[in-house]
């Protein structure tokens, strides 16, 4: 099983009025994990299916300690748990050397933007995404 690995700079204005990251705010970092995951390694893979679209389908977010600003990015750990035929969850960790701030999770669903309704995972989608998931939990 590989990890992708984001490094996720954080901004100032990510900090609510208690000095620590806002808990919306995680759902923008993992989203940009994600996004990276599907997009930018997808389409350096050469696999542009994911780009004709997806829907988050469910968030879980286990908040373990607290984030504050600092200019060091946070890096993000993206695997898959769950690879279906018609979606798949996406496992996070936040966190650096020291501390997981973080550990999430994201049901995805691929989409037909022009049908306007959930499709099925190609087998060019499955196969990239293969790489990143626990080989005991790979739908046949």
């Amino acid at each position: 099983m590989a990890r992708h690995i984001y490094a996720c700079p954080l901004r100032w204005s990510d900090m609510d009025a208690f000095g620590h990251v806002n808990n919306v705010v995680f759902l923008r970092y993992l989203e940009e994990a994600r996004i990276d995951l599907t997009f930018t390694n997808a389409g350096e893979a050469g696999e542009k299916a994911f780009s004709e679209g997806s829907v988050v389908a469910r968030h879980e977010i286990d908040y373990l300690r607290p984030l504050v600003y600092r200019p060091t990015p946070v890096t993000i750990e993206t695997w898959l748990t769950r690879l279906g035929h018609a979606s798949f969850t996406v496992a996070y960790e936040i966190k650096d050397e020291e501390t997981v701030y973080v550990r999430a999770s994201t049901v995805v669903v691929p989409y037909d933007i022009a049908e306007g309704r959930p499709r099925r995972l190609t087998t060019s989608e499955r196969a990239f995404l293969a790489d990143y998931v626990e080989k005991a939990t790979v739908a046949a």
